[in-house]
């Protein structure tokens, strides 16, 4: 076989320490090597890499373990050429699992080339990716915290969420803070809180107050609307450091913020995931393929097995879905039309999932070809289906009362 590499190394990675086989040798001949065992602590690691680059190792490969190949990847970035392995294609065989073993299977993949490397962003997109997850984990928190309240308020019978469209909203808010600042509920008192706009519900807000609201459910309610209070300060720190790593990628989001379906919050969760270089991936199906959202490829003895998708990043697949409902939406737009075509014969998951891959490779096109998106006009129909489309159109005005028959429009042109 094919020798790419005379140095290399197989790491693996654990929590505490980290098992490293240093390979060398030609190909006409076993190749030796050293096996050697690290802490993963910062001291133990920058000697791992300080070893690594005397042995003059051309490149190291390590499984991704949970986040514990994280800190290993941070150090030895910087000094010697990575590769991220997917465990399932590179586990070791059942029955001979060991920590020297797994580190050798490595380095004895790596000198021919054995190994598919997953694809790691600069460190930049990683922490923006860092910082946009942890909004959505934030988001899901506040909503976490409205349920609760809601809970409590239906415990004490206090019917907001029946009368009101938002109990979170401007009025509602004010409602709830003064359900909690005082013992006494004084349903008249509150109910001036509410905006001009909901003076026609105003004796339903009367009736829905009308609960008993005691002080462990004033407790509660308080300790929610703390927490919420909390959270909004943070996502407003959050949104102001996205803003600030985002500045220089300006172009790349007013082109995505084209595409319908997508947002100025949605873009940037999706950039955080993959960067704007999309040199990385050689075409959109590429890219697809790596965030596993598109169909599962399993065929055998030319027979087509179950094609569910892959669990790939979840994080960009729930951006993507999010952004498919939206542009399903969107009158005119072929996203609208892809998503009722398929609905009728495949049900409404899949085809929001067919809806996100499209979205994707539109993602893909618009960002390496630097161009806005743009709907494409629908092709000309065909003889028969214009003619198909005319008699079914005179049907239905048939239907209606109206007498009707088709004559074909000459056009002339003047020589």
């Amino acid at each position: 076989m094919r020798v790419h590499h005379n140095i290399c190394c197989g790491i693996d990675v654990h929590k505490k320490s980290v098992t490293v086989c240093l390979m060398w040798g030609p190909a006409d001949r076993e190749p030796e090597h050293e096996i050697r065992r690290f802490g993963t602590m910062t001291s133990d690691l920058k000697k791992l890499s300080e070893w690594l680059k005397q042995a003059h190792c051309e490149v190291a490969a390590m499984e991704s373990t949970g986040s514990y190949w994280k800190p290993v990847w941070n150090i030895l970035e910087d000094d010697v050429k990575l590769i991220l392995a997917n465990a399932n294609h590179v586990r070791a065989l059942p029955g001979e699992k060991t920590d020297q073993k797994d580190g050798k299977r490595l380095a004895g993949l790596l000198p021919h080339g054995l190994i598919r490397p997953s694809f790691v962003p600069p460190r930049e997109i990683r922490q923006l990716r860092d910082l946009t997850r942890y909004r959505s984990k934030l988001l899901g928190n506040g909503a976490s915290e409205r349920n609760r309240i809601q809970k409590v308020l239906e415990d004490a019978n206090i019917k907001l969420g029946s009368v009101l469209t938002d109990v979170f909203g401007a009025s509602g808010h004010k409602m709830l803070k003064a359900l909690v600042a005082s013992d006494v509920v004084e349903i008249d008192q509150i109910t001036k809180l509410a905006h001009w706009k909901l003076e026609p519900k105003i004796e339903q807000i009367k009736k829905a107050l009308e609960g008993k609201l005691t002080d462990h459910h004033r407790f509660l309610i308080d300790l929610s609307l703390n927490h919420m209070e909390i959270i909004e300060k943070q996502l407003i720190k959050l949104d102001q450091e996205i803003d600030r790593r985002l500045a220089k990628h300006q172009q790349s989001l007013e082109l995505l913020d084209s595409i319908p379906g997508l947002g100025p919050a949605s873009s940037k969760s999706i950039l955080s995931e993959f960067g704007t270089d999309m040199s990385a991936y050689p075409d959109g199906e590429h890219l697809a393929s790596w965030s596993a959202i598109c169909p599962g490829n399993n065929e055998s003895a030319g027979k087509k097995f179950s094609g569910k998708t892959r669990k790939g990043n979840p994080h960009l697949r729930a951006a993507l879905v999010d952004c498919a409902w939206g542009a399903t939406r969107k009158k005119g737009s072929r996203f609208r039309a892809q998503y009722y075509s398929i609905k009728s014969r495949r049900g409404s998951k899949r085809a929001i999932v067919a809806v996100a891959h499209s979205l994707l490779l539109t993602i893909y096109a618009v960002l390496h070809t630097g161009r806005p998106y743009s709907e494409a006009e629908p092709p000309p129909l065909s003889e028969t289906k214009r003619l198909k489309k005319a008699s079914d159109l005179c049907r239905k005005l048939r239907h209606l009362g109206f007498d009707i028959a088709l004559k074909e429009k000459i056009q002339i042109q003047n020589a």
